[in-house]
């Protein structure tokens, strides 16, 4: 990386760092072997650091702008904004992806394009941020280009086990009732048969590769049973 490309990537984020080796780290991707042969590292740490540091934020500046929204709603709009297109969308816009410090040949497969190449690279820009600065620089830069996804961000569809406990709630019915009915296949890839039931006229099944899975699966297909039957 040039020196006039840090200057300009620098100018993008509002922050000229102290610790130039820091910078560099945060966009070496885990597949540059020569940088980490060098003692340069990768940033797969940072990535670590800068997700929880943009996770805290978020979460911040969720609450000062929302303040009659409870819990589910902060949750669903918070899961929007640190999601992959969204931070990818970020990336495309400061051309992170022609920063990064990538082994020979990438271009050719797509590797400096790729979605979760540049998801990586801005979540450990902005832990990089974090240690250069302190909190304010990370905050300074997520602000700047969050806030008008902040500012507009809608209610994120519910997921189906909170739409079914909701509907459940609506209807006077007990809350969703999930058991475990079976567990097959071997201990690298179990299969779970998960049944929830919702009071005594309402049940369905499904299968996933974990249970948390199974049962989205099982409470999507009532859902499902539950719209087929009012049409």
């Amino acid at each position: 990386m040039t020196e006039k490309s840090t200057s300009i990537l620098e100018s993008e984020i509002f922050h000229r760092f102290s610790d130039e080796t820091l910078l560099r780290k945060s966009l070496t991707h885990r597949s540059n072997i020569i940088a980490s042969a060098k003692g340069l590292g990768n940033n797969q740490r940072l990535e670590f650091l800068g997700d929880r540091v943009l996770g805290l934020i978020i979460a911040h500046a969720l609450l000062e702008l929302y303040p009659q929204d409870e819990e589910g709603a902060l949750a669903r709009r918070f899961a929007t904004l640190v999601s992959r297109p969204v931070l990818c969308d970020i990336a495309a816009h400061i051309k992170l992806g022609d920063y990064l410090e990538l082994p020979d040949g990438s271009d050719l497969t797509g590797l400096r394009q790729l979605d979760s190449t540049l998801e990586d690279a801005c979540e450990a820009l902005i832990g990089a941020l974090y240690l250069d600065g302190g909190l304010e620089a990370a905050r300074r830069f997520v602000m700047h280009y969050w806030r008008p996804l902040l500012e507009n961000v809608p209610d994120a569809p519910k997921d189906a086990k909170t739409a079914l406990q909701e509907w459940a709630q609506a209807q006077g019915y007990p809350l969703p009732a999930y058991t475990l009915i079976s567990r097959d296949g071997p201990a690298h890839a179990p299969v779970f048969a998960i049944e929830v039931r919702v009071g005594e006229a309402w049940q369905a099944e499904a299968t996933g590769t974990s249970k948390k899975a199974a049962e989205q699966l099982a409470a999507a297909t009532l859902m499902e049973q539950i719209r087929a039957r009012k049409t």
